[in-house]
């Protein structure tokens, strides 16, 4: 179901809890609500729709990726950089790496392990951020 974007700063400056199988409806909720908000948008957080779980969507390519409980494991290529965000207004300088390895589960709960470059690690990154309570 497509939902609403969370703009307030206090709720998404909070820490995100671990995800489970229990919060499944919550990754189709992101994947209807990236797509529904895809002309401006390349990525979520669950916090972006007002739940406070570990869990991020991004596009790579004609593809929505959903990871649950990601991680970055490894990073190399550090670069500066300025990004926006569909729950803040405006535009903010912040560091990002051009390599990473991320561990994640999956939609049905499998674990991966997968490196990314370019501008699909920066969104990844920038995902991760949110949930971490960072605000760029």
């Amino acid at each position: 179901m497509i939902k609403s974007i969370n703009h307030d700063t206090t709720f998404l400056a909070q820490k995100a809890e671990l995800a489970t199988k229990a919060d499944q409806s919550i990754v189709t909720d992101l994947l209807d609500t990236l797509k529904a908000n895809s002309k401006d948008c390349v990525g979520m957080a669950a916090n972006m729709i007002g739940v406070n779980k570990r869990i991020i969507v991004f596009s790579m390519g004609m593809m929505n990726v959903p990871m649950i409980n990601p991680t970055i494991i490894s990073k190399s290529g550090k670069y500066e950089t300025e990004e926006g965000c569909l729950s803040l207004v405006g535009q903010r300088k912040t560091s990002r790496y051009n390599r990473i390895k991320v561990k994640y589960l999956d939609s049905n709960f499998q674990t991966h392990t997968q490196e990314f470059s370019n501008f699909v690690a920066q969104i990844i990154q920038h995902e991760i951020d949110h949930c971490d309570g960072i605000l760029i």
